[in-house]
């Protein structure tokens, strides 16, 4: 693939058929795609924990009760233990980010949950454990395969859409009625 045709700061979408019970109907928020694979971060499997748990866990005291009720999701089945926050980039600097977009950013420190734990943090943030991960070349043939679709990006869907309605909306960014499809391709 040339470096224009990487599907960073995209969605990817699990086809109807694709039954492997991590990826199941899910949308994977594409942070990273390049030559070497892909990393992205489930968006639409909600935990049972919510970050007042992590706050406990990381001995982090919350002032803000808005930020204690924040839903944790299960971003993935690689390193499950280790924490994620997607979110809106500033001007605010964070010990270990990586840039996604001009709009995005992907961090992994400490720094910006005790920010979040005072209502000080990002605007819009999802907070996940573990990440979806793929070798060189996998993504692309599970593309071909017809086990993923992938649109672009929309803040609407990765920050305010009901977890529930993430996967049809995630289609309908490209016109997709997603129950319709068929659970198998047409390869002939």
């Amino acid at each position: 693939m040339i470096a224009s045709s990487y599907l960073n700061n995209q969605f990817l979408i699990a086809m109807p058929g694709l039954t492997d019970r991590d990826f199941s109907h899910t949308v994977t928020y594409l942070c990273q795609h390049s030559s070497e694979g892909a990393i992205g971060i489930i968006i639409n499997r909600p935990l049972s924990m919510k970050l007042g748990d992590i706050f406990a866990q990381m001995n982090i005291d919350a002032t803000s009760l808005a930020s204690i009720n924040s839903p944790i999701y299960m971003g993935g089945p690689v390193q499950p233990e280790r924490g994620f926050v997607i979110h809106n980039r500033s001007d605010q600097a964070w010990d270990s980010s990586l840039v996604i977009s001009d709009t995005v950013s992907l961090t992994s420190s400490r720094d910006i949950l005790e920010a979040i734990s005072k209502g000080e943090g990002p605007e819009n943030y999802l907070i996940a454990l573990g990440y979806a991960g793929w070798g060189a070349g996998q993504l692309e043939k599970e593309i071909i395969e017809n086990s993923w679709l992938h649109t672009p990006y929309a803040e609407s869907i990765l920050y305010h859409t009901p977890v529930s309605q993430r996967w049809n909306e995630a289609a309908n960014l490209i016109g997709i009625n997603i129950n319709l499809l068929a659970n198998v391709a047409g390869h002939g």
